[in-house]
């Protein structure tokens, strides 16, 4: 399998945020006796958090600013 790519990531995240909106605007609705339930805020939520971390990571990356490492001699 192939690695997330960045644009990818940003599309996840963009999918999740636009996800949210909607969730805030309206959680649950009734038609007649009917009635829908939109998902969880809190799982949203976590979804953003996961996709906001691999577009900055990745990010990151591709500036060339990866993980930053120190060593520390004696």
């Amino acid at each position: 399998m192939a690695g997330i790519s960045l644009e990818h990531a940003e599309r996840q995240l963009d999918l999740w945020l636009a996800a949210s909106e909607k969730v805030a605007a309206k959680q649950s609705y009734s038609i007649g006796s009917r009635s829908l339930t939109l998902a969880d805020l809190s799982d949203i939520n976590a979804q953003i958090q996961y996709w906001d971390g691999q577009v900055k990571k990745l990010s990151r990356a591709a500036n060339g600013r990866g993980r930053v490492r120190y060593v520390v001699g004696e």
